[in-house]
């Protein structure tokens, strides 16, 4: 007796391995699912009744039957009912990738089913969107850029043509298109830039450094702008203020965000820099007397070309910011922009030690 029980065991064993992996070589996961409710149930039955006749001969065959039919026949309706809902989850994920690949970016896949196959249409929902966005921001890309470029090539093609013709003079027009060269140039510098941080092509070489050499070497970028629109500019740095960062890419982060302030501030107003200690690293903040931050500029004010009625980057090609944002993330740390109390706003960022 025990003898038998042992061998149809193994048999039993034996069978369910090499129809398991019979199992994968279906063509679907639905057929995988039906094929492994039939076995789960099936096998079980076979061993059930084997046993039976073994030990008892049959005698209440019918019976025995009957009953393990029922059983088979409910386990089986209830197998593939799941194997539908998770086969259904599925047929749903794969339409919206399907969608996606012919180009529709607005497809989705609908949430719901077991919490595997609800993340995994979360995380193809959130592939989606990412992709949605990388495309738009192309889009974006592509239409400023050439917004920008056309309005500096046209102005050297009418001056060029007007030397051509003798219709001006070369004194007077040579300093117009130097200056239209060095646009088309900070220009290409910042799409280039921009192209680096997004392949994460960036090469950084981190010192430990104090701040304040940096932060005065950016107000002389910026003193004739500020003695111009006669705004006074300020440095509240520390000499004992220092953290790790690669000099000329701050220097680049603080040169664009006082441009901003610049822009901003009325005249008689006033531009400060200023520094102080955090745990693991410093918090830099420059701030301005200016109309300040609406909330939609709060927001957005850091995203390439976005520009708004108040916005802090209406002038220019709206790249100084974003490329800021990019450098300071590079560095491991984070820019963000609020409203300064008594007026004004204050974008600060932070360096780690």
């Amino acid at each position: 007796m025990i003898t038998t029980a042992v061998v149809v065991a193994l048999a039993t064993l034996a069978v369910g391995l090499g129809l398991a992996l019979l199992l994968r070589l279906l063509p679907t996961v639905r057929l995988q699912l039906i094929g492994l409710a039939f076995l789960a149930v099936l096998l079980p039955l076979a061993a059930v009744l084997l046993s039976g006749w073994v030990m008892f001969h049959m005698g209440d065959d019918v019976k025995i039957l009957a009953v393990t039919a029922a059983s088979a026949l409910t386990a089986i309706i209830a197998a593939l009912v799941v194997a539908g809902s998770i086969a259904g989850s599925l047929d749903r994920v794969r339409d919206a990738s399907a969608e996606l690949a012919r180009g529709n970016l607005d497809a989705r896949a609908p949430g719901g089913g077991p919490a595997e196959l609800a993340e995994l249409a979360a995380s193809f929902n959130t592939m989606g969107s990412n992709l949605q966005r990388l495309f738009d921001t192309r889009r974006e890309l592509v239409a400023w850029a050439s917004h920008d470029l056309r309005a500096p090539l046209a102005n050297m093609q009418v001056m060029l043509e007007a030397l051509e013709d003798g219709l001006g003079d070369p004194e007077e027009y040579a300093p117009a298109l130097r200056a239209q060269v060095r646009l088309l140039s900070q220009l290409v510098d910042d799409l280039f830039e921009l192209a680096r941080i997004d392949a994460d092509a960036l090469t950084l070489e981190l010192q430990l450094l104090p701040l304040a050499p940096v932060v005065s070497s950016s107000l002389r970028g910026v003193e004739v702008e500020a003695r111009l629109r006669h705004v006074r500019l300020a440095s509240e740095v520390d000499e004992s203020v220092t953290a790790r960062f690669a000099p000329d890419k701050v220097e680049r982060v603080l040169m664009n965000l006082l441009t901003n302030a610049l822009r901003h501030t009325p005249g008689d107003g006033a531009v400060a820099v200023r520094a102080e200690p955090l745990p693991g690293g410093i918090r830099v903040a420059v701030e301005d007397t200016g109309e300040g931050l609406d909330s939609e500029a709060r927001e957005r004010m850091f995203e390439r070309f976005w520009r708004g009625d108040r916005s802090r980057t209406s002038d220019g090609a709206g790249l100084g910011l974003a490329i800021a944002r990019g450098l300071v993330e590079a560095h491991g740390g984070e820019i963000w922009a609020e409203d300064r109390e008594g007026g004004g706003a204050r974008v600060c960022f932070t360096l780690l030690e």
